[in-house]
């Protein structure tokens, strides 16, 4: 007969391999975000304003998950190094939009190799499609499980 793990083992929450391979993360994309002058959570904003330029800090908030307190410092340093600009809207002031600049544009050319350079560095072979398609699963099933606890009140 097979015994049930203890629930309230550490090594059985789901919860704490998730927050454990999220700093992991955080740590891999670090020395590759290095060279182009990026923190982590700069390269996220920067690849949705790569997606969609003019935004609101509003929109863009929704689209990462981050509240304005959150955004704000992260948008002051991407200002003041020249990758950004922030503006009012000219409708409503109390409105701030997001530009790219001739800079910020320009990075993402830099930027392009980041998502190959950091796989490489969790070990998978980017030239290998049996581990893009495990990568695309396993981002699929984080997509879905986002959903899930948000459908569900968490």
């Amino acid at each position: 007969m097979r015994k049930t793990p203890d629930a309230l083992r550490l090594d059985q929450q789901l919860c704490f391999a998730l927050y454990a391979a999220s700093r992991a993360m955080v740590r891999a994309y670090g020395p590759v975000l290095e060279p182009l002058g990026l923190t982590y959570p700069q390269y996220l904003v920067m690849l949705v304003l790569w997606e969609r330029d003019g935004l609101t800090v509003t929109q863009l908030g929704e689209r990462l998950a981050l509240d304005s307190g959150t955004l704000t410092p992260l948008l002051k340093r991407l200002e003041a190094s020249g990758l950004v600009a922030r503006r009012r809207s000219d409708d409503d002031e109390r409105v701030v939009l997001l530009d790219l600049t001739a800079d910020g544009r320009a990075l993402r050319a830099k930027a392009k190799g980041v998502p190959e350079a950091v796989a490489c560095r969790w070990g998978y072979d980017v030239h290998d499609a049996g581990a893009l398609d495990e990568i695309a699963a396993l981002r699929e099933a984080l997509t879905d499980l986002t959903k899930r606890i948000a459908a569900n009140g968490g």
